[in-house]
């Protein structure tokens, strides 16, 4: 397997004195490029006649790489390295939210409206009205991100505590991108029962409840229950918010190989929660041909080990994702670094499309196989076409919320699929182009519209 490429994930600061003397910045920097590292800013903290105090910011592919990079700028001759901030913790630390007013308090009448005894007649009304909680409190803005820590990013199973920093990351993106206020809820049990017990406990302050990093099958069944006893939208954002990203994609992808959705064959590697909701999305957009593979190969029929969600698609054959994947049009990963070889991708049939969407390191390095395949995306920012939920999500939430939806339907996942790959347009589609960028100003409030016409078209809109 090739290097991965350096990123901010791992990305240091290096605190240095150095001889103030030509050429001696210089030796840093060429010691940091030969191991690989990729340099960014260079700030000068301070300088005397002798000694420059410099701060250079640098770019791994690893936390062994890092430690690599910085053990050969202290061994060279002269450099004295002060210091060394790892920026990812750094930004971490002390939290990534907080809750701010919306409104100041500056006199006494203020407090009286905003606190007691003014706020006495907010919840009276809401008594008597309780649809009035909607427009007098923030349940019409916010949404509950709710975890067991079962299943952290592709981590495991670390517990509640240690799925907080995702939680929160989730937090930041709901606010930045759809403008929702949302609130990590990290439970202490993996107990089914106990989980939907209590979200619907909660269910009072939140307008919608985003299910993150929940370990299958358990993650199925609360959903359904979820989303048969509560009258707000329930969204599991690793099944559906990666199903409609990957459609989105695939829609795309289909157009620059020139292939129809009902011909193709498509195998995906991984029956966890992703990998179920993808394959039941994209049957639900056309395609007839869907070949599923767990560790243990093919979900066939014969297996006697599978749960009921990985029955569903169930088939005859047979067999290894080596021998799935022969003569197929796509590969959709969702599973474990560097199970997909090049053998196994010149297998695939003509023009074949591959997302390697594990992450952080994919199915299979895009640098191997640049020269057999049509269309190449990963779950990565480094490299073109990557395949994020924040595509989804927040938009989702934005047009359930907005039109007061009951719940979320199939045909809601489909049409947010179909306006986020709208966006590129036909002129700028090609093999490296076919999603657009999460930074795309224009996704979530296309995908928001697209929502709320699709809850109405369903009749579940409440306003």
């Amino acid at each position: 397997m090739v290097d991965l490429t350096p990123n901010s994930s791992f990305s240091l600061t290096i605190r240095l004195e150095v001889p103030n003397r030509v050429g001696m910045l210089a030796s840093v920097t060429s010691s940091i490029a030969s191991n690989g590292g990729n340099i960014g800013q260079i700030d000068l903290i301070e300088q005397t006649r002798a000694i420059s105090t410099r701060d250079i910011t640098v770019d791994a592919a690893s936390t062994e790489h890092a430690e690599m990079i910085v053990q050969a700028v202290k061994n060279l001759p002269e450099i004295k390295v002060v210091n060394v901030y790892d920026r990812t913790f750094n930004l971490h630390r002390g939290g990534k939210i907080s809750i701010t007013s919306r409104i100041h308090l500056k006199s006494v009448s203020d407090l009286a409206m905003a606190y007691t005894p003014g706020v006495g007649r907010i919840c009276k009304a809401i008594a008597q009205n309780p649809e009035d909680v909607y427009n007098f409190t923030i349940k019409g803005n916010t949404v509950a991100i709710v975890t067991d820590g079962s299943a952290v990013l592709g981590l495991g199973n670390l517990g509640p505590e240690a799925a907080l920093p995702v939680m929160e990351g989730k937090a930041m993106l709901f606010k930045e991108f759809a403008g929702i206020d949302a609130f990590p809820i990290c439970l202490a049990t993996q107990d089914t029962d106990e989980i939907v017990n209590t979200i619907k406990n909660l269910a009072p302050v939140f307008g919608g409840v985003n299910l993150e990093d929940i370990a299958a099958p358990r993650c199925f069944e609360i959903e359904e229950r979820l989303r048969r006893e509560l009258d707000i939208p329930v969204f599991h954002d690793d099944q559906h918010g990666t199903a409609i990203v990957t459609l989105a994609a695939l829609f795309n992808a289909l157009k620059v190989v020139h292939k129809p959705m009902d011909k193709i064959r498509i195998v995906i590697n991984g029956a966890g929660a992703a990998g179920v909701a993808i394959a039941r999305l994209l049957k639900k957009a056309g395609a007839e041909t869907i070949l599923m593979c767990d560790s243990k190969g093919i979900l066939s029929t014969t297996r006697t080990d599978l749960t009921e969600e990985k029955r569903e698609f169930a088939v005859k054959a047979q067999g290894s994702l080596a021998g799935a994947i022969q003569g197929a049009d796509v590969f959709i990963g969702v599973s474990a670094p560097g199970v997909l070889t090049p053998e196994m991708v010149r297998s695939m049939a003509k023009d074949p499309i591959v997302f390697a969407m594990a992450n952080p390191i994919p199915e299979i390095q895009p640098e191997l196989v640049t020269q057999d395949v049509a269309v190449m995306a990963t779950g990565r920012s480094d490299y073109p076409n990557q395949i994020n939920n924040v595509l989804a999500f927040p938009g989702v939430f934005r047009g359930a919320l907005d039109c007061r939806a009951e719940t979320i339907t199939t045909s809601m996942y489909l049409e947010a699929a179909s306006a986020i790959a709208s966006l590129v347009k036909p002129s700028d589609l090609n093999k490296e182009h076919i999603i657009p960028s999460v930074f795309d100003e224009r996704v979530s409030t296309a995908v928001a519209a697209a929502v709320q016409r699709a809850a109405r078209e369903d009749g579940i809109a409440r306003s």
